[in-house]
């Protein structure tokens, strides 16, 4: 496998939803603001997706991806079409009762989760109305979870990469035919969500009978390949509950700092997820299958060598991602999103959000890059140790800085939360002699950090120049966002390349045309 050019397939797909989901944000930004409508909103959208991370993207994901490569490799596709159904069979109506209980129970449920809604007329009711609607996306995005990992396992990327663009679509087209009246605009979006999920799930469907792979709603049966998987992913369900727990937290936390936090939070959030996923996500997904063939082979120098690499390339996006957002955090989120009902005090608030999450932006791409070692040899155990940690740490860390810095204890504590998980999945691998890094790879990294550092103060000067242009008018606010990025990705590369901070060879081959024949 190609990992530079698996990632960039992946990278590049999940950028074309990312561009889409900033579409989104900023009509909706204009439209709603940071108004209560709009945390209802937002709420609603954040509780089925830290379940869909919980059963789906995260510990199912994670075991059965190397169950599914294992079977590939030792029986071939029919026998890796077997299990998968097997795991369909018994997934499927686990799901179904998990959405019938939340729908059922949802005003209790929001009554703990967002507590500080009922200070607000209407606004606990607007979000459960909003949440049942957009609860049903947890069925059909954990199924879409399932089906990723086969085409991911065939090393047919593209499709689930770009599935999640469905949903961005669904939500502009929304925006775009609702009246102009708060409340109607976020029962569209709502409705949307539950729409785009299904377009998501028909897609990838369709996608994997094209692979060859043929599944079916069959008669749930605890067979052996099923209590392996539940053996395998239980204690990686527990540590990504923990991790769920904790956004829970988050939200709750979110609810008592005024209206508009969450939506604040939201948008900033945004920005920092984008190169989490276009970098972070992408290696993760594409190396996990194989660190988990080098390791079923025993070839444990072929996965130190993959980790390596997604370590090196890694940082080599993510440095100049974090400088850069870092530096430009407030004109950026002014420029993409203040104007109509979203207002420059919001923006400013904002952008300072944004500037304290991305400092752990290069320990959450870390993570994603360094678990898959742990999953591949089927150490799920560890990572929950490190999140309950982490958790343990979080929760009373907030109750503590509220009352001090308000808003901005969330993102403090969620980065510093990122280097604590870094460090002690690293230090485990290095002490179990899984993961070293080699010295090529400390002076490269060491090198892309000289690059990024030039960069940011090249940065500076634009934004002393521009600084006006990023609140103007849509052609100053286009035009200062190019010359940022174009200034900053000159700069980084061009240095980086200078001073060796850039695999050449990788580089090269990529220019290598394969020879006829």
């Amino acid at each position: 496998m190609n990992l530079l050019k698996a990632t960039g397939t992946i990278g590049g797909l999940t950028m074309i939803s990312r561009v889409l989901g900033f579409a989104r944000d900023m009509i909706g930004s204009r439209i709603l603001g940071a108004s209560h409508a709009n945390d209802a909103f937002n709420l609603a959208f954040l509780l089925p997706n830290i379940f869909r991370r919980l059963f789906a993207e995260g510990a199912f994901s994670s075991g059965f991806v190397p169950l599914f490569s294992r079977r590939l490799a030792a029986g071939g596709q029919k026998d890796a079409e077997e299990f998968s159904n097997e795991i369909l069979a018994v997934f499927m109506p686990a799901l179904l009762i998990v959405t019938l209980v939340f729908l059922i129970f949802m005003p209790a449920v929001l009554a703990v989760v967002a507590a500080g809604y009922q200070d607000v007329p209407g606004k606990m009711a607007l979000a459960v109305e909003l949440t049942r609607w957009t609860f049903p996306y947890l069925l059909f995005i954990s199924l879409v979870a399932l089906l990723s990992g086969v085409l991911n396992s065939l090393t047919r990327f593209a499709v689930a990469a770009f599935a999640p663009a469905l949903l961005n679509v669904a939500l502009i087209l929304a925006l775009l035919v609702a009246p102009r009246n708060d409340l109607d605009v976020v029962r569209y979006m709502a409705t949307a969500v539950l729409l785009g999920g299904v377009a998501q799930f028909a897609l990838c469907w369709f996608a994997v009978r094209r692979a060859g792979i043929r599944l079916h709603f069959g008669r749930p049966r605890m067979t052996p390949a099923v209590r392996e998987l539940v053996i395998l992913i239980l204690p990686a369900t527990a540590a990504a509950g923990v991790y769920q727990i904790s956004q829970l937290f988050y939200g709750y936390f979110s609810t008592l700092l005024g209206e508009g936090a969450l939506t604040m939070l939201s948008y900033a959030d945004r920005l920092n997820q984008l190169p989490l996923s276009i970098i972070g996500t992408a290696l993760g997904v594409a190396i996990l299958p194989a660190i988990s063939q080098a390791i079923a082979k025993n070839e444990d120098h072929v996965a130190a060598d993959v980790q390596a690499r997604a370590f090196d390339l890694s940082m080599l996006l993510t440095l100049p991602a974090t400088l850069a957002l870092a530096v430009g955090a407030v004109p950026i989120i002014g420029a993409l999103f203040q104007g109509g009902e979203y207002t420059m005090a919001a923006a400013v608030t904002t952008g300072q959000i944004l500037a304290i999450l991305v400092t752990g932006l290069p320990a959450y791409v870390l993570v994603k890059v360094l678990t898959p070692a742990f999953y591949a040899r089927k150490d799920v155990k560890t990572p929950v140790l490190i999140a309950v940690t982490i958790l343990i740490l979080s929760i009373p860390a907030n109750f503590l800085l509220i009352p001090v810095i308000g808003i901005y204890s969330l993102a403090t504590v969620t980065s510093a939360g990122a280097w604590i998980n870094f460090i002690f999945l690293f230090t485990i691998l290095y002490v179990r002699g899984h993961f070293r890094m080699p010295v090529w790879l400390v002076s490269r990294v060491a090198r892309q950090l000289v690059a990024a550092l030039v960069m940011a103060a090249a940065l500076f000067g634009v934004r002393a120049l521009l600084d006006d242009w990023f609140f103007g008018g849509v052609a100053q606010r286009g035009l200062a966002l190019i010359t940022l990025v174009g200034v900053g990705g000159l700069v980084y590369f061009g240095v980086a390349f200078l001073i060796g901070g850039v695999d050449r060879e990788a580089i090269a081959s990529l220019r290598r045309r394969k020879p006829p024949q």
